[in-house]
């Protein structure tokens, strides 16, 4: 092999060297042009005091939580959701093994905890009830026998990007659990992967609303006409934000975006924060029974509960009007946060968590004799199995996680959702960052989250002696207390007693009771 010559070899050299010399002065020159810049401006303190070095507190500030994230933070101890939580996401989405060895790490004592009580005769595997559909809207023309008590709750398209909800879209259908399309109306990639929808209708009546913002009957009926649209939901507002609107800044709002809200193009679309037409109980009671009797379908509302008067007005009202007036369900939002843009103000301190507001409605619509006829949907940070288990027991009968089905999709909790910057594409409309996000690859992984997270709500409710989920009560769950020790969740969140004016719809009303093995575990 001929070997380079002497000239080409310090050609090279004289190039590279020459090279150097030229990114050395440009740096350097760089640094003085950013530096007579920060000692000439007036905004920011820092940079005028240290020119230079004090813009690498706004680059730390920037990677801090990404450095946080997977080189400091413990696996229990991040927020909004840790390490060990992602993780059990992660490997359930890819059907990896789920054991865990050398014992738990997560710390069993801090007061709220939950523990579910063992049962010394837990059910057999040959014994154990495969999941059974529910029905919800028994008055409806057509009620919807729903077979999942775990689904994927509200996410707009708008929110999310298109590979985002053709893949969740999808992967329900193969889990045959329900998607909610949040406040963004119907989209075709809603439907396209055949999946039960649940269409949700914000404050902006977005996709069902007139040229005037109004409800329209005519688009009511178009949306009804899909068969995968199974029911409707009437938010009244949501966990990220209590008492305020949707928020998609404008680099979001797209020409079809646009086009299936019924918004302008490019511009901010900003909900109201609450439907200008509803005071009171009594008047969402008649927006849920218009919206009933124009689709057919099971119609209810969702809320974050703060104040919690105003439904024992409504389920007074309901009996005044008759039970079939009753909403079909309520969907209970933690007030802990979501997936929208939101104020931290409202997001961090306005709305009960699930922990409380979970048995309070329960037991308000079993005060009143409703409690069969209303059912209950939960969701917030809900995202394992002990928390889903957890619902079951306390009171709920369907489960919606958000933020667990945008794990499944690949989500790296970057905290960009309300920017058009997503690192994994789904919260994103740029078409470069959208690439990694394949839909076929990624509906798989949806399914198995979810397919993974019943199975092993059945274990622990196997555990507890019942034969299938649904049958948990509060008694198969203890709550750690301040002195370390627990108590029964039963005794800490009793049942209140059924109104004597009630307790005959309420027998009416009440299915069979199913056996529940082992006295101790009764």
């Amino acid at each position: 092999m001929e070997m380079p010559s002497h000239d080409f070899v310090m050609t090279s050299l004289d190039y590279l060297s020459t090279l150097f010399v030229f990114s050395l002065g440009l740096g350097f020159l760089v640094v003085i042009i950013m530096f007579i810049l920060d000692v000439t401006q007036t905004k920011d303190a820092v940079r005028k005091n240290y020119p230079v070095v004090g813009r690498f507190r706004y680059l730390f500030s920037t990677l801090g939580e990404f450095f946080r994230q997977y080189f400091f933070a413990m696996d229990r101890e991040e927020m909004p959701f840790n390490r060990a939580e992602r993780e059990w996401i992660h490997r359930a989405a890819h059907n990896r093994d789920n054991t865990v060895a050398f014992g738990s790490s997560k710390n069993l004592t801090p007061p709220g905890t939950a523990i579910f009580v063992n049962c010394p005769f837990p059910t057999l595997d040959e014994d154990a009830v495969e999941m059974q559909a529910l029905q919800i809207g028994p008055y409806c023309k057509k009620p919807y026998d729903a077979p999942s008590f775990f689904n994927i709750s509200g996410m707009s398209y708008g929110a999310l990007s298109t590979p985002a909800v053709r893949a969740l879209s999808k992967g329900a259908k193969m889990a045959g659990c329900w998607m909610n399309t949040g406040e963004g109306g119907l989209s075709p990639h809603h439907l396209e992967g055949g999946a039960d929808i649940v269409m949700q209708i914000g404050t902006a009546k977005y996709g069902v609303r007139d040229e005037a913002g109004n409800l329209s009957d005519k688009k009511l009926k178009e949306v009804a006409a899909h068969e995968q649209v199974r029911m409707f939901e009437l938010k009244m507002s949501q966990g990220a934000k209590p008492g305020k609107g949707g928020i998609l800044p404008a680099v979001k709002v797209t020409p079809e975006i646009a086009k299936i809200r019924g918004i302008a193009e490019g511009k901010d679309s900003i909900s109201p924060n609450r439907h200008p037409e509803i005071d009171d109980g009594a008047e969402m009671l008649n927006m849920i029974n218009h919206i009933r009797d124009v689709t057919g379908k099971p119609t209810g509302f969702k809320a974050v509960v703060g104040t919690f008067g105003w439904l024992e007005t409504m389920c007074q009202e309901i009996h005044v009007r008759g039970i079939e007036s009753a909403p079909d369900f309520i969907t209970i939002d933690s007030g802990d946060g979501g997936t929208g843009a939101a104020p931290m103000p409202l997001m961090d301190n306005v709305g009960l968590v699930i922990k409380e507001s979970l048995p309070m409605v329960s037991d308000i619509l079993h005060k009143y004799g409703l409690r069969d006829r209303i059912r209950v949907i939960t969701s917030g940070k809900l995202v394992t199995p002990s928390e889903v288990a957890w619902a079951l027991a306390t009171g709920a009968d369907f489960i919606t996680s958000a933020r667990g089905f945008m794990f499944s999709l690949g989500c790296i909790q970057a905290l960009k959702c309300n920017k058009n910057t997503c690192p994994t594409g789904i919260t994103t409309h740029n078409p470069r960052l959208q690439k990694g996000l394949n839909p076929e690859d990624k509906s798989v992984k949806v399914a198995s989250y979810c397919k993974n997270m019943i199975h092993e709500v059945q274990i622990i409710s196997h555990s507890c002696g019942v034969t299938r989920p649904r049958l948990m009560r509060r008694y198969h769950v203890r709550i750690v207390q301040n002195n370390g020790r627990s108590i029964p969740m039963d005794e800490l969140y009793p049942r209140p007693e059924v109104l004597s004016e009630y307790k005959a719809t309420a027998e009416a009303l009440a299915p069979e009771p199913e056996k529940i093995q082992g006295g101790y575990c009764a």
